[in-house]
Parts: C-alpha cells; sequence; structure tokens
C-alpha cells in the first residue's frame, strides 16, 4: 500500500491530506486537534458554542454575553492545543452563519491559528478580517464550482487575495447541516465536481488544493477521494469515537454503536436540513412537535427560526445537551456513512491506520 501524501495548504505542510472536522460546542475541542496534529494530520477546533461552559458563561458570569465567552474560550482552546502540539497544524473552523463569526476570525488569526476554515455561508469578507496576519491560510467550503468560483473571483477583486484550498462538501453524507438542493453524492458525482474544479484553477493558474468532505470513515474512502483528483479529505464522525474527543462518554458510546440506517435528516432553525442520529429529540424535530422547547438561549445565529419565527428549537441548547451527555433530549450530528465501531481508541492508533503509518507517541 502507498504512503499517502502530504497536504500543503498556503505555507503550511500537513505530513498526511487529512484534516479533522469540525464538531460543535466542544466536541472537537483542543484535546482533538492537537492530538490529530500531532499525528500528522490537521487538526480543527469548532468555535460555534465553544463560550458555551462554566468555565465562561452561565450564573458565573451574569453579565457576560455568549460571544465574549466564545472570544475567550476560544483563545484558551488555541493555546491549549499549541502548548500540546508546538508545532502541528492547529486550525479553527467558523460559521458564517453566527453573528460573531467576524470577531471570531479575527481572534482566531490573532492568536496564532494556522488556518480557518469557514461553513455555513459564504465568507465574502473573511480576507478583511483576518488582513493582518496573512499566513493565516483560509479554507472556505463550497457546494460547486459556481459557488466557488464567484467566492474567489469576489476575494481577488476585493482583496488580491485567493483561498488557500477549497473543501468540497459531499452533501448526501457530510454529517450536520448539508445544502437544501442537494445534487453530489456518489463518487462519479464528486468526480465531476472535482474536475470542475480543478479546470477552473488550472484556468486560473492556481494550485489550490481541493479537499473533499462527506462519507470518508476508512482508508479505502481516503483513496478513492485522492484517486478521483482530491488533495485531501476531511473526516468528522470518525473523530467522536477516539480518546481525545471532549464529548461526554454517553455521546460517544451512541456514536460506537451507530450505523447507516440510524441517520435520519431533521429541519434545523438555521433553515437547512441537518443530518442527525435517531433519537427522542430528533423525532420531536421531525414532526415539529409542540413539546420541542423554542427558547433562544443565546441568539447565535444571524437568522433563527426559532428566535425570530418561534419555530423549530434553539440549535446551541440541543447541540449542548448531546454534548453533556443527553442523547435522548440533544441534538448529535453524524455523516451518512457511520460505522459501528468496537472501542473508543486514541487519535494516534486510528491515524495510524488510516494512514498505514508506524504508531508513535508523540
Amino acid at each position: 500500500m502507498l504512503p499517502l501524501p502530504p497536504l500543503q495548504i498556503g505555507s503550511h505542510l500537513a505530513p498526511y491530506p487529512i484534516i479533522q472536522g469540525a464538531m460543535a460546542v466542544r466536541v472537537s475541542g483542543a484535546p482533538l486537534a492537537s492530538a490529530v496534529a500531532n499525528a500528522g494530520g490537521i487538526g480543527l477546533i469548532s468555535s460555534f458554542g465553544i463560550g458555551l461552559h462554566p468555565d465562561y458563561f452561565g450564573a458565573a458570569y451574569p453579565k457576560r454575553r455568549l460571544f465574549e465567552a466564545n472570544q475567550l474560550a476560544l483563545i484558551d482552546a488555541i493555546q491549549e492545543a499549541r502548548q500540546t502540539s508546538p508545532t502541528g497544524m492547529i486550525g479553527v473552523n467558523i460559521l458564517v452563519a453566527t453573528r460573531d463569526y467576524p470577531e471570531l476570525a479575527q481572534t482566531a488569526a490573532a492568536r496564532g491559528a494556522n488556518l480557518i476554515v469557514t461553513a455555513a455561508g459564504m465568507p465574502w469578507d473573511l480576507p478583511r478580517y483576518t488582513e493582518q496576519y496573512p499566513e493565516v491560510a483560509l479554507v472556505p467550503i463550497v457546494s460547486n464550482l459556481e459557488s466557488a468560483q464567484a467566492l474567489c473571483e469576489t476575494w481577488q477583486e476585493r482583496y488580491q487575495r485567493w483561498p488557500d484550498g477549497l473543501i468540497v462538501e459531499n452533501c448526501k453524507l457530510i454529517g450536520g447541516h448539508f445544502a437544501s438542493q442537494c445534487e453530489s453524492g456518489d463518487v462519479a458525482t464528486i468526480a465531476t465536481t472535482v474536475a470542475e474544479l480543478r479546470h477552473y484553477l488550472n484556468w486560473q493558474g492556481r494550485a489550490t488544493p481541493i479537499i473533499v468532505t462527506g462519507g470518508i470513515w476508512d482508508r479505502s474512502d481516503i483513496e478513492r477521494m485522492l484517486a478521483i483528483g482530491a488533495d485531501g479529505v476531511q473526516m468528522g464522525s470518525r473523530f467522536i469515537t477516539t480518546a481525545e474527543c471532549s464529548a461526554d462518554p454517553r455521546y460517544q458510546a451512541l456514536h460506537v454503536g451507530a450505523e447507516t440506517p440510524d441517520i435520519i435528516t431533521v429541519p434545523s432553525p438555521a433553515g437547512k436540513p441537518a443530518r442527525v442520529i435517531r433519537n427522542r429529540f430528533a423525532e420531536l424535530a421531525l414532526a415539529d412537535s409542540p413539546d420541542l422547547e423554542k427558547r433562544c438561549i443565546a441568539n447565535c445565529l444571524a437568522a433563527c427560526l426559532c428566535r425570530d419565527r418561534g419555530k423549530t428549537y434553539c440549535l446551541l441548547q440541543a447541540l449542548s445537551r448531546a454534548a453533556q451527555g443527553d442523547t435522548d433530549q440533544g441534538l448529535l450530528f453524524s455523516g451518512g456513512a457511520v460505522r459501528a465501531v468496537e472501542r473508543i481508541l486514541p487519535v494516534a492508533e486510528l491515524m495510524a491506520t488510516l494512514t498505514c503509518s508506524t504508531l508513535t507517541v508523540p
């Protein structure tokens, strides 16, 4: 079996072409991101709801808004990850749909993140928020050639900046939110999208890496994506069942036994469908049950059906409950290609399996 190639993103080089996907409300925090970085991949800290923790927000800080708590928690998380992984590639995932997206982008860049990955919207002005830190790689998630082309050309015209990488979603399999108008799904369709993007980038004279996310679970999936022309992959759900994942053990236990038939799609207050593990809460959301609590706890999203129209549920609260172990009344995002695993294992062991490298302890 041939070794996996490295992944160059901007001025940063990862030994392996694997990005650990971000999972909200501290599921992918500093311990997971640094462990992946130490194992040769790229670790991402999720910024969404990172401050929703007693150390930063709640009864002990009655006057502190969640946005301030998010910034403080993100600063601490980047510092913790960097202390554990001084030379590894550490990034931050930021949702464009959140109201504190600009501040979090500025904070991530100023505090030493190697890259910023954006999701849940088009980051038209991201280069403006990070212009003082040109060494920070900017990697937006896009759905197709048209969205990538519009973003690239807008950045070039406004800021003389080009994305350092593009992440393409397989929206038929990606966990969490996905585009309502979903075309991709099988390998042939993804291959077409990758080929279109490569042709466009070559035409522009750009060697921008293309990363595929959604449905990546094992080494064979990685090889399949590299074979169709991708430079790397992003994997989220596979890292939930690792020892360094910060989610409650009950949350992890549910993912240990989860398989594809357990995955359903529910509406979300963000206005997009979301892919989750079936549980009591998901069933209520699917039925738009009156039993769903519709109290907005933090005013976190720029547009929110719960806050603005009294529909669906509070996304932050639902995700937080699950991550804290309430697997009955919380929302559990999961990819569509999830498979049952035998046990919780260390990130180093999982990465060694994915890369077929010799297991080492940093």
